[in-house]
């Protein structure tokens, strides 16, 4: 039997940078490592903020995607 990776999700839509930023570390912080996170904004800038922030923190970027009025960030979660 295949083990399921644990997801969580994020809405983090209405928010300006920093706070998404903050909201996703916050939500890091309760999550095991190898925990997907998907995170759905409405600030453009979350594209490079969120990935630029989990470079920094040893979480890996998996997706993102413009979806014109949303972002997703689609992140794993790594051993802190």
């Amino acid at each position: 039997m295949a083990s399921v990776t644990p997801r969580s999700k994020l809405d983090a839509r209405r928010l300006l940078c920093p706070m998404p930023v903050i909201r996703v570390q916050d939500r890091v912080a309760e999550l095991a490592p190898g925990t997907t996170l998907e995170v759905v904004c409405t600030d453009p800038g979350a594209l490079t903020d969120i990935p630029a922030w989990c470079r920094i923190n040893g979480h890996r970027i998996l997706e993102t995607r413009d979806n014109g009025e949303e972002q997703v960030v689609i992140l794993e979660v790594g051993a802190s």
